[in-house]
């Protein structure tokens, strides 16, 4: 994402999206930085700075020894969502928020203290992901006769989160099937109750109760997945128009508050640690995300948001793709 400093809640001047590379996450950052100091040169945009959010520490170590003369700064994550967040006066001031973030290759879930902004759990699961709602409204449309690749069927996911009722034509046999936003909540549905008791056994190992859980990621556009969320969890939402980018913009306004760590290295902004459970055992550190926001501060700030476009086997045999529900670990 291609902005300003000063106006990261605005519209951006460019954005890039790079699917993510066998070779590793580092290689798909860079890949995004380049396209877009590209389009800041084309603009006559001065990048002064770049910064790069990451999930996990060995994603940061990675960029950190691959950058070479660039000089960025590397952010947690949740530290940068949460400061969108403040920016944007949807954050409490007291207590911890949890982030629930659902994009296109997992679920995170982060509490954090609003205050210190010291991070007392986290989880990551890839059983439910934004590519897995693909998978299923595919397999309904292929029930209904109607054949497409994997992109379109994302877009028409999109689509649902604005329309309530899409009719989608087969492009080579032209037959037509009519989707609803209902259909699509009844596929995703078993998912969503799912992450709302992934929610709550992260609340019992913590022991605290969140002031507000914040719905981040793409995939929470979709309203039908707010509303069952909202109706399993006795919590206020907090949820912002484009979900997805809270993390970038979040990165914006710190790479320009602290224009001091922008060496190339792994900065933490604040003291966060790892999660622990109840038993004191280590929470276990999931895959890498697929998702790494880019950015730059000052004159032209540059943001890159990467996702994955992994393509899902075709399900023509009448039966819906089969989901793994992983419930949490057991203790004892």
């Amino acid at each position: 994402m291609l902005t300003h400093s000063d106006q990261p809640h605005l519209p951006p001047i460019d954005r890039c999206r790079v699917g993510r590379r066998e070779n590793g996450v580092e290689d798909t950052v860079f890949e995004a930085i380049r396209l877009m100091r590209k389009s800041a040169a084309k603009r006559d945009e001065f990048i002064t700075g770049i910064a790069v959010t990451c999930r996990c520490s060995s994603q940061a170590e990675a960029i950190r020894t691959t950058a070479g003369r660039n000089r960025l700064t590397v952010i947690d994550e949740p530290v940068a969502q949460l400061r969108y967040l403040k920016f944007t006066g949807r954050l409490p001031a007291e207590g911890s928020i949890l982030l629930y973030d659902l994009g296109a290759s997992g679920l995170t879930l982060t509490q954090i203290d609003c205050r210190t902004e010291a991070v007392l759990a986290t989880k990551r699961s890839t059983v439910l992901c934004g590519e897995g709602h693909d998978a299923l409204l595919r397999w309904l449309l292929v029930r209904g006769g109607v054949t497409v690749d994997m992109r379109s069927t994302r877009h028409y996911k999109e689509m649902l989160a604005t329309d309530r009722v899409l009719t989608v034509c087969d492009p080579i046999s032209g037959q037509r099937a009519v989707i609803t936003r209902s259909d699509f909540a009844e596929l995703v549905e078993a998912g969503i109750h799912h992450s709302a008791s992934f929610v709550r056994h992260m609340m019992e190992e913590t022991g605290v109760r969140p002031t507000a859980m914040a719905l981040l990621g793409g995939c929470t556009r979709n309203k039908s997945i707010r509303d069952e969320l909202e109706q399993q969890l006795d919590l206020p939402m907090i949820y912002d128009p484009e979900p997805e980018f809270v993390s970038t913009r979040g990165a914006v306004l710190l790479a320009a508050e602290r224009p001091s760590a922008r060496r190339v290295r792994s900065v933490r902004l604040t003291p966060l640690g790892l999660g622990r459970t109840s038993s004191n055992e280590p929470v276990s550190r999931r895959k890498l995300v697929a998702a790494v926001a880019v950015t730059a501060t000052l004159g032209g700030t540059i943001v890159g948001a990467l996702a994955m476009d992994r393509e899902t086997g075709d399900h023509t045999d009448g039966k819906p793709p089969t989901v793994e529900v992983v419930g949490p670990p057991r203790h004892g």
